[in-house]
């Protein structure tokens, strides 16, 4: 092929030098009747020289062109003239369209669209073959129309005279027809792409009114803690969805994801009676219990290992896109929803001392039970890739329940790095997470002890959110009065205010100038000197009886007011 498109530069031409190929061009589309005569000769002879290959626009061209001419004569009358016009249109549509024609025929009017022919133009060739002949008006109008287009088309592309290989009789009808059939799988493929999104829109929103109708009980008597039976149009409708899913299930996912569903809009959140998240909440995103609950019946139905990788490695891949815009409320869900579906795959170590009541409860509320083999390598990095306020939380349900887990040091030190990364991007003056502290002492092991009972707890709670935050709230608070404790009595003091330390060298502090004098001490004690009673060592005082002067006796050097003086005025700073 690149070697038939090489030998495809270089043509043969009819016309002696560019200055004729101008010249019949100019001639052509001249109002001069006289002018267009001689440029019609040249194409006559161009033509004999041409034999059967001459370029399809230029015998298209010099066939309107005639009739425009035998037009203006007034030799001929309407009738003459409507059907000499209608044998140049019928030839052009038939010579344009004859190269796209496969081995199977396809209607002129998508023929023509594709290369930008009016559509009126081909109906008006219809009417020349099959219906009642066009008046003189639309012939003229139609012969004007496709003059301009075979100019705009084919004339102007020409350089230095050669004819464009679009038009050359001789192309290669067979890659054109290849292209043409691909561009046509493309568009069906796309047209059915869309139907079936549709149809998944369609059936997610149908699930959403069923479940809506079936809530309306639950917001008239708010004692009901259990979410109502499903209709009985649910199974077949779940039925329908399950039916897609095997069809197309990344598809489905894709619709799931969008705003109104998995991410609830805010009159859906006030609907179901649940609160919209803060920021507080974002560190550790749960699913409001009662949305959850709404979405139950489908995921449980739609269960199995290859839909939730599937699930994770989109949500991953949204929460990945959710990076470059700050969307908090959609970050919750995608968060939330990531952590739901890890949380059902855990068997942590505080579970085994459950009842069976509890136990039960906490199945309810599950995705899915049985433990699966997720793919934690992939969802480690997913992770990673994805840097938001929620990564530490999902990092270490991911570390905690890996099958393979990495070492106790690897793990600290990447949540640690997490943690620093994601306060630096956010600016958030949380602090990081807590690591697990070894128990040492029988108060160590009763608060381990109460904090289990609290987390076994709170997925039966309506308000997860709030006892998190409390919790997370009163950790911090015990935190700060730890480190003010331990400075108590020291010139410096725990800073509470949202300050980026990366801007500031070490031992230098917000609000601190650059002059040196700003390190002088202004507040200071003076050195006491003791006067005691001392003996006189001098012989004066030996000399006089019963004289007594008082002498200093002190430890260590001996400095009076003006040493101390003297020392501080010749202090110098660097």
């Amino acid at each position: 092929m690149k070697k038939k498109s090489s030998e495809k530069k270089r043509h043969v031409v009819a016309w002696v030098n560019k200055a004729e190929w101008d010249q019949v061009l100019e001639y052509l589309y001249s109002k001069d009747s006289g002018l267009q005569r001689y440029a019609l000769q040249r194409i006559s002879a161009w033509k004999a020289r041409y034999a059967n290959s001459t370029p399809v626009a230029v015998e298209c061209t010099a066939d309107l062109v005639r009739c425009q001419v035998l037009d203006r004569s007034g030799q001929l009358d309407g009738d003459d003239l409507v059907l000499l016009y209608g044998a140049a249109l019928v030839r052009f549509v038939n010579l344009i369209t004859e190269r796209q024609q496969g081995r199977t025929a396809r209607p002129l009017r998508r023929l023509a669209g594709n290369l930008n022919i009016p559509e009126w133009v081909v109906d008006l060739r219809h009417d020349f073959t099959h219906r009642k002949l066009p008046s003189l008006k639309w012939c003229r109008k139609g012969c004007k129309v496709v003059l301009d287009w075979l100019q705009q088309e084919y004339w102007s592309r020409q350089l230095g005279g050669g004819p464009n290989g679009d038009w050359d009789s001789q192309s290669d009808g067979e890659d054109e027809e290849m292209d043409l059939k691909r561009q046509e799988d493309e568009l069906i493929a796309k047209q059915k792409e869309m139907e079936a999104y549709k149809s998944a829109r369609e059936l997610l929103i149908s699930f959403e009114k069923e479940q809506f109708q079936a809530s309306d009980g639950l917001q008239e008597d708010p004692r009901r803690s259990v979410w109502p039976a499903p209709l009985a149009d649910m199974s077949w409708l779940l039925a329908e969805i399950k039916q897609f899913a095997l069809e197309s299930s990344d598809l489905l996912i894709d619709v799931l994801l969008e705003d109104g569903f998995l991410v609830p809009t805010v009159e859906q959140l006030g609907t179901l009676g649940c609160e919209s998240c803060d920021s507080d909440s974002l560190t550790e995103p749960r699913v409001p219990q009662t949305f959850l609950r709404f979405w139950l019946p489908l995921l449980k139905m739609l269960n199995s290992p290859s839909f939730i990788h599937l699930l994770l490695e989109k949500l991953f891949v949204e929460l990945k896109l959710l990076t470059k815009e700050q969307n908090n409320h959609r970050a919750f869900y995608i968060s939330a929803w990531i952590s739901e579906v890890i949380l059902c795959n855990s068997n942590k170590f505080e579970y085994h001392f459950e009842t069976k009541v509890q136990k039960k409860a906490r199945m309810k509320d599950r995705i899915f039970v049985n433990r699966i083999q997720l793919r934690w390598q992939q969802l480690l990095s997913a992770c990673l890739e994805a840097p938001c306020i929620s990564t530490p939380h999902l990092l270490q349900l991911i570390l905690n329940d890996m099958e393979h887990p990495l070492p106790l040091e690897t793990r600290q030190r990447l949540l640690q790095l997490c943690s620093i990364y994601t306060q630096t991007t956010h600016q958030e003056s949380d602090p990081p997470p807590q690591q697990k502290q070894p128990i040492y002492t029988l108060e160590n092991l009763h608060e381990k002890l109460q904090q289990s009972r609290r987390h076994s707890h709170a997925w039966r709670s309506s308000a997860d959110s709030e006892r998190n935050e409390s919790s997370q709230e009163y950790k911090f608070s015990d935190v700060q009065a730890e480190r003010a404790k331990l400075l108590r009595g020291s010139p410096w003091q725990v800073c509470v205010d949202k300050v980026l330390w990366k801007n500031f060298p070490l031992g230098k502090v917000p609000g601190q100038s650059d002059d040196p004098s700003c390190l002088m001490v202004e507040n200071y004690s003076t050195m006491t000197v003791f006067d005691q009673p001392v003996e006189l060592e001098s012989s004066a005082a030996h000399g006089v009886p019963g004289v007594s002067a008082a002498v200093r006796t002190a430890e260590g050097l001996l400095w009076s007011h003006s040493d101390v003086n003297k020392l501080k005025s010749g202090l110098q700073l660097f």
